[in-house]
């Protein structure tokens, strides 16, 4: 089984993997392929296994990334995932070749990843890519971790960049940051609204439209990262009851 390299000129028809057959998604997904036609013209990369499954891998030039890294001259992965009955076939080292193929016919000096410290939902296994060769070279709070596969020993080392801080001026309630790159993230943003409201909780989401606007962001992971008076507190994109339930807590946790 071989895999569909995603273009502009066929991303429309095609379905993308995020959000595979979830209906409340729909808009979102457009959103997303919107955003990805966009991003092509900057060279973004996509591909995904020839099969109606959660199988993909997306990258583009680390300098068109819409992350807070210093990454001159590599490239970066925006998301890769294998899930499902096609865990263990070798399909993430294949797409991670694709990726280093493609890298090094641009010329580039390596590749370079956001993992996190240890197993959490939507961010990459620290251990899988540390076995796939990457050294972790950078760390920001409290769990995201830089992971480089670096072939050219003179190139410089990325890093994080010095605005990230991962804190707002202290105020009341909750703040999200997200873009378009994840259907799940615009999905479910108003959906949380709606559940703070419900608790009396002051709820206030920043989309970030350029790649400016998530370089200067305060969360690292900009794909969507969640605070509370001021404080990062999760990326977690979580569900409307996950979310009820997280904010029960904190009422517990301040009374």
């Amino acid at each position: 089984m071989g895999y569909i390299h995603i273009t502009k000129d066929n991303v429309d028809p095609e379905h993308i993997c995020c959000a595979l057959g979830a209906k409340q998604y729909e808009q979102a997904v457009h959103e997303k392929k919107l955003w990805m036609k966009e991003r092509m013209k900057e060279g973004l990369t996509f591909y995904r296994l020839d099969d109606r499954a959660k199988v993909f891998i997306e990258y583009l030039p680390a300098e068109k990334a819409w992350v807070p890294i210093e990454a001159p001259n590599y490239m970066y992965i925006n998301c890769l995932w294998v899930s499902g009955r096609h865990k263990d076939n070798g399909h993430g080292r294949a797409l991670l070749d694709k990726c280093k193929e493609d890298a090094m016919a641009l010329g580039m000096d390596g590749i370079v990843h956001i993992v996190g410290k240890k197993k959490l939902p939507y961010l990459s296994d620290k251990r899988y890519f540390e076995h796939m060769g990457f050294k972790i070279v950078d760390h920001a709070d409290p769990y995201f971790e830089l992971a480089v596969l670096k072939w050219n020993d003179q190139a410089s080392m990325p890093a994080f960049a010095d605005s990230v801080n991962n804190t707002l001026p202290a105020n009341s309630g909750v703040a999200v940051f997200y873009t378009a790159q994840c259907p799940f993230a615009v999905g479910v943003v108003e959906e949380l609204r709606k559940v703070a409201v419900q608790q009396g909780i002051n709820f206030t989401s920043h989309r970030l439209n350029t790649r400016e606007e998530a370089r200067k962001s305060p969360a690292v992971w900009t794909t969507f990262s969640m605070f509370y008076n001021g404080k990062f507190m999760t990326h977690d994109i979580m569900s409307p009851n996950k979310f009820e339930k997280w904010l029960l807590s904190l009422d517990q946790k301040t009374s």
